[in-house]
């Protein structure tokens, strides 16, 4: 084989790992933006790489990719971001082929928006370890060999992980998909007509709420924490105005969506996505809606919104 027929068949071997790369590097930076860019990284490091030496392509390149997100996670800029209050992870349209393996609980619950929040407070390595077990299922043995640790380091980095996702996760039973669609279909119903003991009913009494601001804006991200405040601030957020209409461009349709495998509602004008809310909804009703406005954000999921074939609105004109 001549060196170019060489390089087209590496490319392939490459390619053929993509989507698994980065669904890897999603799961562990919460950003499909940063993901992308460490995938891109990793493909330059495979061309430079003497190939003839790697024994398992797939081994190699998944080191590569995590120990690539690691350096970012380990970054004083990337920590300086994320403290500043102003940092969320970047929502997917279901469908995306970076949200990867979903054959499992585990899997699934490992790519929500509220397991990416939670594992900000977990180290990252701890984060690479809970990441490469419970969503991709690698033993321990090749945990170390990937991350250069020792077995035993990295069970008690699995343990810790795990420890502090389940203190966190906020409970209360799960909700199959129709009766979670059907809450957020009543939420939806409740804060366009100004029902708000209706909106405060749909709430856990530990409710949280938490926005990028009116067209993403806000340099710090909002929060509400009261099933009361919530309910006050979505009912104006959702009154439409003809500010409001400037300030996004037209007049949206609201459609429902599934994104990181949770409820949501968009916000859509023509084909553009101009705004999205998602919702964590467990037994006791909704525990997390997450409002975002930000076009940097909502970059991939739009891209995604644009060759998918939607259902009808909930709400034709906003």
């Amino acid at each position: 084989m001549d060196s170019a027929a060489t390089d087209r068949f590496d490319t392939s071997r490459f390619e053929a790992s993509r989507n698994r790369l980065a669904s890897l590097a999603y799961r562990l930076l919460g950003s499909a933006t940063d993901a992308e860019d460490v995938v891109q990284d990793a493909f330059l490091h495979w061309q430079a790489a003497d190939r003839r030496r790697i024994r398992v392509p797939e081994a190699w390149l998944t080191k590569v990719v995590t120990n690539l997100c690691l350096d970012r996670l380990r970054s004083a800029q990337v920590r300086r971001e994320r403290a500043a209050g102003a940092w969320l992870p970047e929502p997917l349209l279901d469908g995306d082929p970076m949200l990867g393996p979903a054959d499992t609980f585990e899997q699934r619950e490992s790519v929500s928006l509220a397991v990416l929040t939670l594992m900000e407070r977990l180290s990252p390595i701890e984060r690479a370890v809970y990441v490469l077990r419970e969503a991709f299922s690698y033993g321990h043995a090749e945990i170390a060999e990937i991350l250069d640790i020792t077995e035993s380091a990295s069970q008690q980095h699995l343990h810790r992980a795990r420890r502090h996702i389940t203190a966190a996760r906020r409970g209360g039973g799960d909700v199959d998909p129709a009766s979670a669609r059907r809450i957020v279909e009543e939420f939806l119903a409740a804060a366009s007509s100004g029902r708000t003991e209706r909106l405060v009913a749909l709430l856990t009494d530990d409710a949280t709420a938490i926005s990028d601001g009116a067209g993403g804006l806000a340099k710090e991200l909002l929060r509400y924490d009261t099933p009361q405040r919530i309910a006050a601030v979505v009912r104006a957020g959702l009154r439409p105005t003809p500010a409001k209409r400037r300030l996004v461009g037209g007049t949206p349709a609201i459609h429902y969506a599934l994104v990181n495998g949770a409820p949501a509602i968009l916000f859509v004008i023509g084909d553009q996505v101009v705004g999205a809310a998602m919702f964590d909804v467990t037994g006791g009703g909704i525990a997390t809606v997450r409002g975002i406005a930000a076009p940097a954000r909502l970059a991939r999921l739009a891209e995604a919104w644009r060759r998918h074939e939607p259902e009808p609105p909930l709400v034709p004109e906003w």
